[in-house]
């Protein structure tokens, strides 16, 4: 479950701001009794401080005089009740966009906040401390564990059955778990050799292209009969009615514009958020595109010296939700609070 989710006592307080746009403490707690909810004073406070660390909603006035406004009003970034959207199939949401949008290039202007900025920035600073400490041994053997947790989540996410172990000795012994086809063990095997290639030439990712993806999308699918070549055709995704980009000529649009938007992003958490989640959205290839998401992630955090993911606490179901939630909704808060909750766990968990 993202831990950017409320209680349903939270979710009423934000719709209840949502719908009046000025509210006070005093109406808040009105508005609970009215719906037979009976909480203190203390406990309205703690559900309003929660909606303020989460940036959901903004604090004004002192004392008697406070009031609450939402915060975010942007449909983007605005909160959805994820599994109360999940509770219903895919023909009965109500979709916003069913085919891919392009104009959402032009909502990307503020991914982070500048309080989930310095959040990040300050653990990366601890990320880097923790390398300094680090003999160049002690460093690979890191590097290495990152490698073997990366390799089996993002396969498992795909589908893969390999379980972590079984990875660890396919990796460093090359022994393959019985009972597995040779593809798991290609997949597991490409997702090494890739960040094998990216953890080789850092600075070549900090400008992305085409070539730079398709190079990336290639070593992840070898052998495994996919060719690295923009797709001609629509295909369907499971899970949602979102249908993207069936022509070829669009999509290397798309892909251009998504470079274009990257290159000129100053921040580099900003850019690995945003090729993670837009690969999966423009979906280039016929497959692999989502461990191609993946793999640039890591490509442009390491160009610029910051914490690799290996996105091993990952709920397999919240990570699809989330981006099935921006490819339905054009919101991207829970994928990023999943990309904060993933750099969160690589900096307190790997480089010690």
């Amino acid at each position: 479950m993202f831990k950017d989710n409320l209680n349903q006592r939270q979710l009423n307080i934000l719709k209840f701001i949502q719908k009046k746009e000025k509210v006070s403490n005093i109406d808040i707690r009105n508005y609970l009794r009215d719906k037979g909810i009976q909480v203190s004073r203390i406990t309205v406070v703690r559900d309003i401080n929660t909606l303020l660390d989460k940036n959901l909603v903004k604090k004004y006035g002192k004392g008697r005089s406070v009031w609450y406004e939402e915060k975010e009003r942007s449909e983007f970034l605005k909160y959805i009740d994820i599994d109360k959207y999940f509770k219903k199939g895919p023909d009965e949401r109500k979709i916003a966009f069913k085919n891919f949008n392009f104009d959402v290039f032009k909502r990307l202007d503020n991914v982070f906040n500048e309080k989930e900025k310095k959040e990040l920035i300050d653990l990366n600073n601890q990320y880097k401390r923790q390398v300094k400490k680090l003999s160049s041994t002690l460093l690979q053997k890191e590097l290495e564990r990152l490698t073997i947790d990366l390799s089996w989540k993002s396969s498992q996410i795909e589908g893969n059955t390999y379980s972590l172990i079984d990875t660890e000795a396919l990796i460093k012994e090359n022994k393959k778990a019985p009972g597995h086809s040779q593809e798991e063990a290609t997949m597991i095997l490409n997702h090494k050799k890739a960040l094998d290639y990216i953890l080789n030439n850092k600075d070549y990712f900090k400008k992305l292209n085409f070539q730079k993806i398709r190079e990336i999308h290639k070593i992840l699918l070898k052998n495994l009969g996919v060719k690295s070549r923009i797709r001609e055709h629509g295909v369907g995704i499971t899970g949602t009615k979102y249908k993207p980009l069936d022509n070829k000529f669009q999509i290397k649009e798309a892909l251009e514009k998504l470079v274009k938007l990257i290159n000129n992003k100053d921040n580099p958490l900003a850019k690995s958020l945003i090729v993670g989640l837009f690969i999966s959205y423009i979906q280039p290839f016929e497959d692999g595109n989502k461990r191609t998401s993946r793999m640039l992630t890591n490509a442009l955090l390491l160009a610029y010296n910051f914490c690799p993911l290996s996105f091993r606490s990952v709920d397999t179901a919240e990570y699809k939700k989330a981006i099935i939630v921006f490819y339905e909704q054009n919101n991207f808060r829970f994928f990023k609070e999943l990309f904060k909750e993933q750099f969160r766990f690589a900096v307190n968990n790997y480089f010690l």
